[in-house]
């Protein structure tokens, strides 16, 4: 008579049974190494008598196991086998299958970005996708936004075609994620209904606001990869049709937004929002003349390379000051450097 494998259940001896190939068992591995757990511990002959496979056979699965460590055997003959205590032999095992699942996990999600790169490259419709209609629009900004990491960028132009002020509650949770967003806002923007007190929440949730006088279309950019922006002019000014628009994936294309982008944001004014809500910045100009004669002759000097020093010589000023003042200047400017300072300088006839 035969004796079947009393089979093992999660967490101890039942029924039940639960198979051990993520831990690199084989079936038959398994059922000697169950019928090892069972008996306490069983010769060759024990276990082909228990599991209908010949003796031979079965010495081999048995040196196998110990192999694997998952049994050991005695000195002398026969020999008798017992089997390594579950949480000792199959844990390290399955560690070891699941850092093996992982890395081949990863492995497969970058032969995937390769694939979308291979087939962006070779079929330009891979590259621009062209979304009809305002929901489909508001679902598209929506994901973007959802799935941004690390920045989102942004054109808002007065009028919206999609999405009202106000109601883009994903800046919202993507901020919270720590997704940093920087906005540019036209002048015009802020005649809408209710679009100043918007701006201002927005800023005190950590956006990053700047406004100009004017922008050229409709932009958003999620983490430098991806764009949608409108094919043709919406709003009440322009197409009377559904909005069209494309979404734009790694290209030349896509560099070229930002590089836009970019380009706006440095000439653009911060905004900034007091205790009161009052908002500062949103005509999109500086205003008054924010430098004095003290600042524009000290400017002059530092454009013209005269040092600290020296300029505080000729000023009658201590050198504390004058670096005070040119940090102030820095600060006005949003420049991160003094090179950029005169930049700046230069472009805002500072000079």
């Amino acid at each position: 008579m035969q004796y079947g494998v009393q089979p093992l259940k999660t967490g101890g001896l039942g029924e039940g049974a639960v198979t051990l190939e993520a831990a690199g068992v084989s079936d038959v591995e398994e059922s000697v190494y169950r019928v090892l757990v069972n008996t306490g511990r069983a010769t060759a002959v024990d276990v082909a008598r228990r599991t209908g496979l010949n003796e031979a056979e079965c010495a081999r699965i048995l040196y196998m196991l110990t192999s694997k460590g998952m049994a050991n055997h005695t000195d002398g003959i026969p020999r008798y086998f017992r089997a390594t205590p579950p949480d000792v032999a199959l844990l390290p095992l399955l560690k070891r299958s699941a850092d093996a699942l992982d890395l081949a996990r990863a492995e497969a999600t970058s032969l995937l970005e390769v694939y979308r790169d291979t087939v962006r490259r070779q079929d330009a419709g891979q590259l621009i996708e062209v979304i009809t209609g305002a929901e489909a629009l508001r679902q598209h900004l929506r994901q973007i936004q959802a799935s941004a990491h690390d920045e989102m960028l942004w054109f808002c132009k007065a009028q919206y075609v999609a999405m009202p002020s106000g109601s883009n509650t994903a800046e919202f949770e993507a901020l919270e994620r720590g997704v940093q967003y920087r906005v540019l806002y036209e002048k015009a923007f802020f005649d809408d209904e209710g679009a100043v007190d918007n701006v201002v929440a927005g800023v005190r949730a950590g956006e990053i606001a700047r406004a100009v006088p004017h922008l050229p279309l409709r932009l958003a950019i999620a983490d430098r990869s991806i764009a949608i922006f409108p094919l043709v002019p919406g709003g009440p000014n322009g197409s009377p049709d559904e909005p069209t628009t494309a979404l734009v994936r790694d290209s030349n294309l896509l560099a070229a937004l930002i590089a836009l982008f970019e380009r706006y944001w440095e000439d653009a004014v911060p905004l900034g929002a007091d205790d009161t809500g009052a908002l500062s910045g949103a005509d999109g100009t500086n205003g008054p003349d924010p430098l004095s004669a003290t600042d524009r002759r000290l400017l002059a000097l530092l454009v013209a390379g005269v040092t600290d020093k020296a300029i505080a010589t000729q000023m009658a000023l201590s050198r504390r000051t004058v670096q005070r003042r040119i940090q102030h200047m820095m600060e006005l400017a949003g420049a991160a450097t003094r090179m950029q300072l005169a930049w700046h300088a230069a472009r805002r006839d500072w000079l």
